[in-house]
């Protein structure tokens, strides 16, 4: 069967921008079976800064607490899990559906023996009968979505169920697992996290010396949680996953080093992590940090600096955090390591 039309999302904003501090975002104006993609994003409204996006069919992404500028980027998980490549969430009402299949069943172009094994199952009453008319306004058909930026992951051939239909109110057929629930919306919100750039401060800065303590340490008011929370206004149901910073690792690009801790790790401590270099500390062991045995010559030394992020999440039904993998963010920067200048006399 052809790959289905993915329907957008419309929102309409009150009193300006939907603030997930002051209340849960009022979502509205939710128009299943339209035109587009599973996985293209629609931004409506002219919002700036990320602030309320809609993307991918029926769930819709408040993005207005999530990591923004060009320098940030997505986390990846620490372990092999990742979201889920598609699901399945409504999609379409008794009369879209048979606007959908019809012209496909007349232009033949699925065989004449799948034309009518559709026709029997949607219109003649095996289950369905005339595309399930007689409930129209009490449920809608469900049928599977890509996530975006998953189009070529072999998991995004996974939901392979025929359209089904859902009375409102009632859960999706227990047999298939990829049914829009809040868990799987806080599993598609993670992969819409967006975090900080992970570049570091360093005391000396860019060029230090053989041998010389230095002192590394971020900017903390860059480095505060981030959440997003997705959505599916039909459903009324939604997650909000949020991502903390809880640990920096510094790798010097190379072995001739010491890094400070040993491990390499710099936990954060009381809503920081390292400390500032400030006049005085030059004998002091840096917190966190790394001294350079030997000289970058006429090159750098690619120093990664790389944060992982602790990840849960809470929704409809679930007042407790609920803990999702771990995810990591890092970026390199060169430092330039000199030779130590003496002077004979």
């Amino acid at each position: 069967m052809p790959a289905v039309a993915r329907n957008t999302v419309r929102i309409s904003l009150l009193a300006g921008v939907l603030v997930l501090a002051c209340c849960p975002p009022a979502w509205a104006d939710f128009v299943p079976g339209g035109k587009g993609t599973g996985s293209e994003t629609q931004v409506d409204g002219g919002q700036k800064d990320q602030e309320v996006s809609a993307t991918a069919g029926a769930v819709v992404f408040d993005l207005s607490k999530n990591g923004s500028g060009e320098s940030a980027g997505p986390v990846t998980s620490t372990t092999t899990w990742t979201p889920p490549a598609c699901y399945y969430a409504p999609k379409y009402t008794p009369a879209q559906l048979q606007k959908y299949l019809e012209p496909i069943w007349e232009a033949g172009s699925t065989g004449p023996q799948w034309d009518l094994e559709q026709r029997k199952k949607y219109v003649d009453g095996d289950p369905y009968k005339d595309f399930n008319k007689a409930k129209a306004g009490k449920g809608y058909w469900w049928d599977s979505y890509v996530t975006k930026g998953r189009e070529g992951d072999p998991g995004a051939l996974d939901c392979t169920k025929d359209i089904f239909w859902v009375d409102t109110g009632d859960a999706p057929p227990a047999d298939i697992p990829e049914a829009i629930t809040p868990k799987m919306l806080a599993q598609l919100a993670y992969a819409e996290i967006r975090v900080p750039s992970t570049k570091v401060d360093l005391a000396p800065a860019g060029t230090t010396k053989v041998n010389l303590p230095t002192w590394a340490w971020l900017d903390t008011a860059k480095f505060k949680p981030v959440s997003v929370t997705a959505r599916v206004p039909l459903l009324d149901v939604y997650a909000t996953t949020t991502a903390e910073p809880v640990s920096l690792k510094i790798e010097p690009g190379t072995d001739d080093a010491t890094t400070y801790p040993a491990s390499g790790v710099c936990e954060f401590n009381n809503g920081q992590i390292g400390e500032a270099y400030a006049k005085g500390k030059s004998d002091e062991t840096p917190p966190c940090g790394v001294k350079y045995l030997r000289s970058s010559g006429d090159g750098s030394y690619k120093l990664k600096a790389t944060i992982t992020w602790k990840i849960h999440w809470t929704g409809t039904g679930v007042t407790e955090a609920q803990n999702l993998p771990e995810g990591t963010f890092g970026a390199t920067q060169d430092v330039i390591v000199q030779e130590i200048q003496s002077v004979n006399r």
